[in-house]
């Protein structure tokens, strides 16, 4: 059975539904908890290649076991540069999002996704993760990935894709209180909390930062919402 764009927009509908239900129930984060880590990654390789871009070192990454990261970069980057690189990494879970809604609008190109997304895990992994836990994680899911692309019908591979595309779009629902605070505790360690070195860099309180990456991140939701929605048929005269 082949995804239609209208079974499309239900199955993301349905997976969005799923998350923000299941955040909420006692053990929900616990059930969520690899496709939460992928959110993490996704945010530090925000911050990573920002980095990049801004003709800065991404040194290493690190995905730790209770949730927390840390993308460690080296440079000397004006103000801009530096708000970008921390708001590259409070927005790269959601671009990742979309970009996937996007580019998965054709159910042909959901497998294709599933192996270039294990790809990239493993050159990830190569290029940049340091600690075990991060190895170890990131290279399994690779290989649930590629498996999948093999092995999963289409109506399966197509609602797995889009249940990861929907935790990386909300992935600023679980992290609110972050974004809204002026610390966060990696591996036990303080650092200031990423809307806290925009306001650094820039002006204005970090919440005021905060809210601006949590409207934006809500415009990508719902921009990747009405890109996938079936276009309305026109009545004929």
């Amino acid at each position: 059975m082949t995804p239609t764009p209208s079974s499309d927009l239900f199955g993301l509908l349905l997976a969005v539904a799923t998350i923000i239900v299941v955040w909420q129930l006692p053990y929900g984060p616990q059930v969520l908890y690899p496709l939460s880590l992928l959110a993490t990654f996704a945010h530090e390789m925000g911050h990573g290649l920002a980095a990049l871009l801004a003709g800065e070192e991404f040194e290493y990454l690190l995905l730790h076991a209770d949730g927390s990261g840390l993308a460690a970069w080296r440079g000397d980057p004006g103000r801009l540069a530096r708000a970008a690189i921390a708001s590259g990494g409070l927005l790269g879970p959601s671009i990742a999002g979309v970009s996937l809604l996007l580019l998965a609008r054709s159910p042909r190109r959901v497998r294709v996704l599933l192996v270039v997304l294990a790809a990239g895990l493993v050159l990830s992994v190569l290029m940049w993760v340091r600690n075990l836990f991060g190895i170890a994680f990131l290279l399994a899911t690779a290989a649930v990935l590629a498996a999948g692309a093999r092995w999963l019908g289409d109506v399966a591979a197509s609602f797995g894709l889009r249940l990861l595309t929907a935790v990386l779009c909300l992935s600023w629902f679980r992290d609110l209180d972050y974004m809204f605070s002026a610390r966060a505790v990696v591996a036990g360690v303080v650092h200031p909390s990423d809307s806290a070195v925009i306001a650094d860099a820039l002006w204005l309180p970090y919440w005021f930062w905060g809210a601006l990456v949590g409207a934006l991140s809500l415009a990508l939701l719902l921009f990747g919402l009405w890109a996938v929605a079936p276009p309305k048929r026109s009545d004929s005269a």
